[in-house]
């Protein structure tokens, strides 16, 4: 008897260490409304990968998931374009990067469908905070609305599309290796 119970005691103790260590590292995510499309659609249903930036610094590319600044309402998924120290500037649907030793990048976007219709001049990107725009750049709130993204908002990164069927597999991110 004494075995039993020490079995079904260990069997429970994994099995709260499994769901807690989940709870900590994974979270569900709905994407609201079409500020990602064609990459993400209302209603798609992701995981979201809290642990990744416990580990390592956001990079360009990746898709976030944030608690937006100023008291706006729900979470919000954008991609980071600019990192801390960078100015972003968009000239004829093209985004610039301005980077701290006064190079430039034309960066290369193939996530896109649309480039942005309206000309942007970005501020130097204050530090732990990054520049995000969505995907969808013609409907999208974003950091062109005067507002960056505090690294202690990220939730985590985008990680595996659940729902619908048709879209399981890993988050449309993206690398920029070659800078």
């Amino acid at each position: 008897m004494k075995t039993f119970l020490r079995d079904i005691l260990i069997t429970l103790i994994i099995a709260a260490v499994i769901f807690f260590g989940l709870l900590a590292t994974v979270q569900a995510f709905i994407v609201d409304g079409p500020s990602m499309q064609p990459n993400f659609h209302n209603g798609q249903r992701l995981l979201v990968n809290k642990a990744v930036y416990k580990f390592y610094e956001p990079e360009r590319g990746d898709v976030v998931i944030f608690h937006p600044p100023n008291n706006m309402q729900g979470d919000y998924i954008k991609r980071i374009i600019g990192l801390p120290g960078e100015s972003v500037k968009i000239i004829g649907g093209t985004v610039y990067i301005y980077k701290e030793d006064g190079n430039r990048l034309l960066l290369d976007e193939p996530y896109i469908t649309e480039a942005a219709g309206q000309t942007f001049v970005g501020e130097t990107i204050p530090e732990n905070e990054y520049f995000v725009l969505g995907d969808n750049r013609n409907n999208s709130s974003d950091s062109r609305n005067d507002w960056t993204l505090p690294r202690q908002n990220i939730i985590g990164k985008a990680w595996l599309s659940i729902w619908p069927p048709d879209e399981w597999g890993l988050a449309a991110n993206y690398s920029y290796k070659s800078e």
